[in-house]
């Protein structure tokens, strides 16, 4: 038997709409047997998968898209919260609730008397606050699973907010090279267990530098990636197009398609002068 659609009669009251929402997911639990069989492991993966189309839709600047995986995050979090709901665990209004109150307490500066100078200083009372709530590092709270150029920005970003950080961007290039260094060493030594932890302190020495220019190294090694696979795809089209296989090419043939595709890109962009 069919079941009605939940309904909002004032289509501009987001409350409105969010109890809606509520109720659909409800529904779904109830009466569709995939929805219904889904565990909070089941669905994890599908998690962090919609937070990365969420991120391409901004990184694309995709305001049609976008909207639909914001959509599909706020579907996992009711998702997650119905299933607590069902074994009396939580439900949506406590996942509200404990970030609304999260969010009064940790802005001081706002609803309460504290005063701030910027939003550095903003940052340290958030570290500040969160180790009087309890936890015992300030470097708790950045997940495992997060990827590691990633992971390794917020770890030093949280050292740095309790005033563990080089004072001059000298010092931080110094120690890159520094690391690179000893990585060659390791390398030209042949000791391959000290390759592997030597070429781990490159990139995180890198990744730090990354931080004192005010880049994002995750988001910089994307770009990167994005403008390999631009111009390898590049070569394999005027590959197809003269009727050879990669495979059949010199690398210096590969090489001049390469500076090709360089050359055609610069002179692509709006600002060629660079």
């Amino acid at each position: 038997m069919s079941r009605d659609v939940p309904t909002v009669r004032e289509p501009q009251d987001a409350a409105a709409w969010f109890e809606a929402f509520d109720q659909l997911v409800h529904i779904l639990r109830t009466d569709c047997p995939w929805d219904r069989k889904q565990t909070h492991d089941s669905i994890s993966h599908m998690l962090i998968e919609e937070c990365y189309e969420t991120l391409e839709a901004i990184s694309d600047k995709n305001d049609r898209d976008f909207p639909r995986e914001l959509g599909d995050l706020l579907l996992h979090i009711v998702m997650h919260s119905v299933m607590a709901e069902e074994r009396g665990a939580f439900d949506v209004r406590d996942v509200i609730k404990a970030e609304f109150d999260k969010l009064v307490q940790r802005h001081p500066h706002v609803f309460g008397d504290v005063d701030v100078a910027d939003a550095d200083a903003v940052k340290q009372n958030w570290e500040q606050i969160k180790m009087r709530e309890g936890r015992r590092s300030a470097l708790e709270g950045v997940p495992r699973h997060m990827p590691a150029v990633l992971r390794a920005q917020r770890i030093q970003e949280k050292a740095a907010n309790v005033g563990f950080d080089w004072s001059d961007k000298k010092d931080v290039w110094r120690k890159v090279h520094e690391e690179i260094d000893e990585l060659q060493r390791a390398a030209e030594a042949g000791k391959a267990d000290e390759v592997e932890l030597e070429f781990g302190d490159v990139l995180f020495s890198l990744i730090n530098a990354a931080r004192h220019e005010n880049i994002v190294g995750e988001e910089a090694l994307q770009a990167t990636n994005n403008k390999f696979i631009r111009r390898f795809q590049f070569i394999e089209d005027k590959a197809a197009e003269r009727g050879v296989l990669l495979k059949d090419m010199t690398l210096a043939e590969m090489d001049a398609l390469w500076d090709q595709a360089k050359h055609e890109e610069r002179h692509s962009t709006p600002d060629s002068s660079h």
